[in-house]
């Protein structure tokens, strides 16, 4: 766990640029205390003790203003960047290197059962106040703009904006050239 946050402070630290230190991350960045909240409350959601689970992540929220399901499953290097309002749900997943501004909801669509929440690749950025919802995916390396709307796939490399969204643009992967 400890070289998880190590690794977290640090990718926060190439993509901030207004952290001016280490321990200004780890004492002072909302970001940093919801995902160690998360990682603490899914430890008690994978075996069973949904209390003791959602007991922890409703303590993180009231501290952060960050809401992560302990049923999320997260990587290593997630950013939420002036995370007030964020909202990640019980089936999302979220790769490495992510990036989420404040207002992100990565959420469901209905009561259904099963997988309702997105899955986000690798390498992701998520702009503020965007809305991702139902068992999409969103590709590795991909763009979301602000505000925008997703309901379906956004491919590898590619950026998402607008309600709904539309892309407006894919990259060629480097592993293509």
């Amino acid at each position: 766990m400890f070289k998880n946050i190590k690794h977290d402070i640090d990718f926060i630290m190439e993509n901030d640029p207004a952290a001016r230190n280490r321990l200004e991350v780890f004492l002072l960045y909302p970001s940093i205390h919801a995902v160690i909240g998360h990682r603490i409350s899914n430890y008690f959601f994978k075996r069973r003790m949904f209390f003791l689970a959602r007991m922890v992540s409703q303590l993180s929220r009231q501290f952060t203003g960050i809401e992560i399901h302990p049923g999320a499953k997260i990587g290593r290097g997630l950013f939420i960047d002036h995370g007030m309002g964020v909202v990640i749900g019980e089936t999302a997943e979220i790769g490495d290197h992510v990036i989420l501004y404040h207002g992100v909801t990565l959420g469901g669509t209905g009561k259904n059962k099963g997988k309702r929440h997105p899955t986000l690749g690798s390498n992701v950025i998520v702009g503020s106040g965007a809305k991702i919802l139902g068992p999409i995916t969103i590709g590795s390396g991909a763009r979301v703009g602000a505000n925008a709307v997703v309901l379906k796939d956004v491919p590898e490399n590619c950026t998402a904006v607008g309600i709904p969204a539309k892309l407006v643009g894919c990259k060629e992967s480097k592993n293509n050239e």
